[in-house]
C-alpha cells in the first residue's frame, strides 16, 4: 500500500493505492478505510482488474457525479495500470471546491500516489 496527501482549500485528500489480488478484497479495503476514517465525508475509489476476469469500477461516494471516481479511474487508465485499487478519503474543510476543483484535486492526489516509489 502507498499513500499520498493533498490539502486544497482546507479539504484534506488522502489517497491509498493497493495491489489487487482478487475483487473480493475491494469491499474489505473500503470498509476498513471507512472504519479508520470515521469523520471523513467521502471515500471515493476506482479500480482496474485484469486477471481471470476484466473489470473496472469507480464510485463518487456522494460527491457530485463524475467528480471523484471517474477522475481516479482515468488516471489509472492513462498510466495503463491493472490489478490496482485507488481510494481517496476526503475530509471536508468547509470551503466548497466546485466540480472543477474536486476533479482537479482527485486527479492530482491519485497521480501523486501512483507516482510514489
Amino acid at each position: 500500500m502507498k499513500t499520498s496527501e493533498l490539502i486544497v482549500n482546507k479539504s484534506r485528500f488522502i489517497a491509498y493505492a493497493y495491489e489487487l489480488n482478487d475483487l473480493d478484497s475491494v469491499e474489505k479495503l473500503i470498509i476498513n478505510l471507512r472504519a479508520e476514517h470515521k469523520k471523513a465525508r467521502h471515500v471515493c475509489y476506482a479500480y482496474c482488474y485484469n486477471r481471470e476476469i476484466v473489470s473496472e469500477k469507480c464510485s463518487d461516494d456522494g460527491e457530485p457525479k463524475g467528480t471523484a471516481g471517474y477522475p481516479i479511474l482515468n488516471v489509472i487508465k492513462k498510466k495503463e495500470l491493472n490489478n490496482i485499487l485507488v481510494a481517496v478519503v476526503r475530509y471536508f474543510g468547509g470551503i466548497k471546491l466546485g466540480a472543477g476543483g474536486l476533479t482537479r484535486a482527485y486527479t492530482k492526489v491519485t497521480a501523486m500516489v501512483l507516482d510514489e516509489k
